[in-house]
């Protein structure tokens, strides 16, 4: 650590490690004004993530999912989220896990993949980052049914959904996953400059 850091790790405590951990972090913050303060913080150490919206030009469609998420439950939404294929890094490249992820989901490979951001989807608490992808696919592509794997849990369907629908969805309150938020506003700013502007 440098001297100039205004940050200082003051002690860490693993409160439960079932699969990522759960830190208590206890730092010390040099303030703008030069006073310290101390604060404690707890962080889930999950790893990074990545992610990837398909687009088809020729339906003018994307390719997207639709599985139970308990937070999302927890928190007054009835739990089935719409988003896109994603999945934690396990020590993947980011891309090598965008398209590992996809095949497993929707059974599509896609084309044409490639990175637009990288993002943290909530840096006070998580130390996830979350790498996104937008790429094409068609039925060309398609390798398998998709639905994800039963022996992880997971119960996955997949819908090919009008793009315009998609952001009309994203603005109703229909898609509220930020990483497909965001991929779909990326794609949408593609898809002007190529003049076909969607809504």
């Amino acid at each position: 650590m440098q001297d100039d850091d205004p940050i200082r790790i003051l002690k860490q405590e693993t409160l439960c490690a079932d699969g990522f951990e759960l830190k208590k972090i206890r730092f010390s913050q040099r303030r703008r004004d030069g006073a310290v303060q101390e604060e404690t913080r707890e962080v889930y150490f999950n790893g990074g993530g990545a992610a990837v919206l398909l687009y088809n030009p020729a339906k003018r469609a994307v390719l997207l999912t639709r599985q139970f998420r308990i937070g999302a439950r927890l928190a007054g939404h009835d739990g089935f989220v719409i988003e896109v294929p994603a999945g934690m890094l396990d020590d993947a490249d980011p891309g090598e896990r965008a398209r590992a992820e996809l095949c497993e989901e929707t059974g599509f490979r896609g084309h044409g993949l490639r990175k637009v951001i990288e993002f943290f989807p909530n840096p006070s608490s998580l130390t996830e980052t979350v790498h996104c992808y937008l790429g094409e696919y068609g039925e060309r592509d398609r390798k398998n049914i998709g639905g994800g794997k039963r022996e992880e849990g997971e119960d996955i369907e997949v819908l090919e959904i009008d793009v315009d629908d998609a952001l009309r969805r994203v603005k109703e309150g229909g898609i509220q996953d930020a990483k497909t938020v965001i991929l779909l506003q990326f794609l949408r700013e593609e898809l002007q400059q190529r003049n076909c502007a969607p809504l």
